[in-house]
């Protein structure tokens, strides 16, 4: 079954017979000196979560259980696998299940553990009710894990292999990093993300404070580690440097790879430079190691390597048609010739870089048929395991047998609320050619609703356009999969294309309550250029019919929040009768996420209209509401509206600091990504230009100077780069439709250039009038009017500048918008009437 390779004896001689007795066990634990040390000290001193990384082979495992070696106390260990079945939290569970002590005491929200743990049956409270938020559903499941995790602790908590990881743990693991237990230390190993890739636990931790994680990356060994590592496995007292120069040339320093090569040198004996039939790459090593093995071992290796880390005699016996015997017998002659350890609980693959090197030597023919008779197996098994059975017939080529077991994985994912698995499933049956369309679209749908709050928003982008792109899709689908793909768009800061697609979806949305909540989108002003306030206004009035024929609740709030949100960027004081009445409603309080979202979006338009104590206990409801719910992904939008406010009462000290820590965590969240860019270039304008505040749109209203610049210049290169970074805001903003940050920068770039470049100023400044005039709401526009002002007054001629002067005056009459009036006072001071 797998293919031996050339025989690469000297001078085509029998191969060497394996001598184990001349092994001395594991290789040794060398050149971690540094790391083993920093990670003693911070378990010793818990709460703390540290993420060990670093490229397969490098040594990761064998680091921790050095570290757990000397360590005392309880160990709660879990260990992810590479086809894990859809189960959120599964290995962390699992960890809690080996624990050897049963939990102490524990608070009622632990209940939420009872279906999931049964095990715990007679220590756990009783499950409570269920939820109907998802969401608060999630936060309570959280708070339950570490309800049980604090009265475990004092603890260490392992979790092997998080690259493997589902998203819900992921999600978890980010929620402790800031919810910390006490007396818990969380150590994960994952492997390092690859350029232009990432996992769930990369993204989840990316999206929480620096502080709250530890990074420790592990590099392969140098030159010293590797001539220690040789002069204990070889018995040398001085390795030759030559020795040292080829293995580290040859394995790149991979510790893994590095013992191999050592385990093999040291069954060989003899001189090993001398003897070149050992090679020293990691495949040609375990070919070597292979010839011994007769061929009915070497099929039986093979089908392991397809089975998994942790061949199940069982199931191998099946598939092979062998007995037990024959396959336990197989098993341990590949234990002898080093191809398998035993961990405890049965043999299995030192490391996934040699089952990898096995499998790819088993012909391409064999591994399908093998896959295709492991799913076959595995098909018996109840319950069945579908993940495991679509992985199987993936590799097998059975691209029906695979969908319809990937569906049912997604479906089992959703049911357990971990919509970004579900996610990923959906994804990989979109690569199967033969997918019937209406399959294909009744599984498009599926991912569209599941890609939405998941992480796979950017892969399911392309797949949803393709299918829009069909002129045979039935109406029905085509406005479903339309919102779905706006709503993506969205969230990855694509504004204009993502309010167009849902434009386009809403005349085939047939259910009211599909209806409603689409127009509740297109009714914010705040998002897009090119759509007036009164398409925005006529949008809301069909939202609103639509919800009162749907009969929905939840639809029916939406479109009272899209109402509220619409008339306060108007400036118009009904807005807040509705919000009062919202925020004191049970169908917002039992919402809390949306409530969350609601108050901070209210936030937002606060401070557009200038309500800077009504933005700040806003902003608070909904912070309180982010941390009660762990909503973690409004996180990033709870620090940004924070930094507005920051900005729009004047106080920059660190401002700029804290933005771009805000900029660098939200590469992954880009909805929030060019509001907070806009931010930093508008801070570090205000920054060069010495202003000591501004509008909400980064002028001079509340406390700058009447030019924007003062007594002082700033240094050309403040200058400069406050100049570039607005620049680069300006050109992304246009390119994606993003109407509020167009404005704030080009506003910002017009009083940045005002005394360097006052022509350029005015052109900057009348595009960004020219946006908001396109838009209709004129207080947005105040501080580019001002600055009109200032430079016609400038240069002597204010009436240049009274057109625009009277156009915001008109726009802004009977508006509740205290900061364009400011604007406007100071403009008439320039201008008179």
């Amino acid at each position: 079954m797998i293919d031996g390779g050339e025989d690469k004896t000297r001078g085509g001689g029998s191969p060497t017979p394996v001598r184990p007795e001349r092994l001395r066990g594991p290789v040794e634990f060398v050149g971690r000196t540094a790391e083993l040390a920093q990670l003693r000290r911070l378990v010793a001193t818990p709460p703390c979560l540290i993420l060990l990384e670093g490229e397969p082979g490098i040594g990761k495992s064998r680091l921790v259980a050095e570290l757990l070696a000397e360590l005392p106390g309880r160990h709660l260990v879990g260990e992810c696998d590479d086809v894990p079945e859809p189960f959120p939290l599964g290995v962390l569970l699992d960890a809690i299940r080996g624990s050897t002590e049963r939990p102490g005491p524990l608070s009622p929200v632990a209940g939420a553990l009872a279906p999931l743990l049964p095990e715990l049956a007679d220590v756990l409270p009783d499950a409570p009710p269920p939820l109907t938020d998802p969401a608060a559903e999630r936060h309570r499941l959280f708070r339950a894990v570490a309800a049980v995790l604090a009265a475990l602790s004092p603890a260490t908590l392992l979790l092997e292999d998080l690259h493997w990881a589902d998203p819900a743990t992921c999600e978890l693991l980010a929620y402790l990093s800031t919810h910390p237990v006490d007396g818990l230390a969380v150590l994960l190993t994952a492997r390092t993300a690859t350029p232009g890739s990432s996992t769930p636990i990369h993204d989840a931790l990316a999206r929480t404070p620096p502080w709250s994680v530890t990074r420790v990356a592990l590099s392969p060994l140098d030159a010293d580690d590797v001539r220690r590592l040789a002069a204990r496995t070889l018995r040398l007292d001085d390795p030759p440097q030559q020795l040292t120069a080829a293995l580290l040339d040859r394995t790149a320093g991979i510790p893994f790879v590095v013992e191999e090569v050592l385990r093999t040198l040291a069954e060989r004996g003899g001189d090993p430079l001398a003897d070149d039939s050992v090679p020293f790459v990691l495949r040609d090593v375990l070919l070597w190691r292979l010839r011994p093995l007769d061929e009915a071992t070497r099929e039986v290796l093979g089908a392991a390597a397809v089975l998994g880390m942790t061949p199940d005699q069982r199931i191998l016996a099946a598939v092979l048609s062998l007995d037990r015997v024959a396959i336990g017998a197989a098993l341990t002659a590949a234990h002898r010739a080093g191809l398998l350890h035993d961990a405890g609980d049965g043999l299995r693959f030192r490391h996934d870089l040699a089952r990898q090197v096995v499998y790819d030597l088993v012909p391409r023919e064999s591994r399908e048929w093998l896959h295709l008779r492991v799913a076959r197996v595995l098909e018996q098994e109840l319950p069945r395991p579908v993940a495991q059975l679509a992985h199987h017939y993936r590799r097998a080529g059975s691209g029906a047998d695979f969908v319809r077991n990937a569906e049912a994985a997604a479906d089992l994912a959703t049911e357990r609320g971990d919509d970004a698995t579900a996610a990923s499933f959906l994804l990989q049956t979109m690569d199967v050619a033969e997918l019937p369309r209406p399959v294909r679209v009744r599984l498009a749908a599926k991912l569209g609703r599941s890609a939405i709050d998941g992480l796979s928003q950017a892969e399911a982008i392309p797949v949803l356009e393709r299918l829009l792109a069909d002129r045979r899709l039935p109406p029905g689908a085509r406005g479903e999969l339309g919102l779905v793909l706006g709503r993506m768009l969205r969230q990855q800061g694509e504004a204009l294309r993502g309010y167009t697609e849902i434009e386009r979806a809403v005349p085939y949305l047939r259910a009211p309550r599909r209806k409603a909540p689409a127009l509740a989108v297109l009714a914010a002003p705040d998002t897009v250029v090119g759509r007036h306030v009164d398409d925005h206004l006529a949008r809301c009035t069909e939202a609103e019919t639509a919800a009162a024929a749907s009969g929905d609740p939840g639809s029916h709030l939406a479109v009272r929040i899209a109402r509220a949100s619409l008339l306060l960027e108007l400036g118009d004081p009904a807005a807040w009768a509705i919000i009062t009445e919202l925020r004191a409603s049970a169908e917002l309080a039992d919402r809390p996420r949306e409530h969350a979202r609601a108050c901070l979006n209210w936030a937002q338009g606060a401070l557009h209209a200038g309500h800077p104590e009504q933005a700040e206990a806003l902003l608070a409801a909904g912070r309180a509401l982010v941390e009660e719910t762990g909503y973690e992904r409004l996180t990033s939008l709870v620090e940004a509206t924070q930094l507005s406010l920051d900005r729009a009462a004047g106080r920059l000290d660190g401002l700029a600091e804290r933005l771009s820590r805000l900029v660098a965590s939200a590469e992954r969240m880009p909805v929030t990504l060019l509001d907070a860019r806009a931010e930093l270039a508008t801070v570090l304008a205000l920054t060069a230009s010495g202003a000591n505040g501004g509008t909400a749109n980064g002028g001079t209203a509340n406390g700058g100077t009447a030019n924007g610049l003062g007594d002082r210049t700033g240094g050309l290169d403040e200058v400069a780069l406050a100049e570039r970074a607005l620049r680069e805001v300006v050109a992304d903003a246009r390119r994606v439709g993003a109407i509020w940050p167009l404005v704030q920068t080009l506003s910002a770039l017009a009083r940045l250039t005002l005394t360097r470049q006052p022509d350029e100023a005015v052109r900057h400044a009348t595009e960004a009038l020219s946006v908001v005039r396109g838009k209709g709401i004129l207080a947005w526009a105040a501080d580019a009017v001002l600055v009109l002002a200032e430079a016609a007054a400038a240069q002597g001629e204010p009436a240049r500048a009274a057109a625009a002067v009277a156009e915001l005056e008109a726009g802004i009459a009977g508006r509740d918008t205290p900061l364009a009036r400011a604007a406007l006072r100071r403009c008439r001071d320039l201008v008179p009437a």
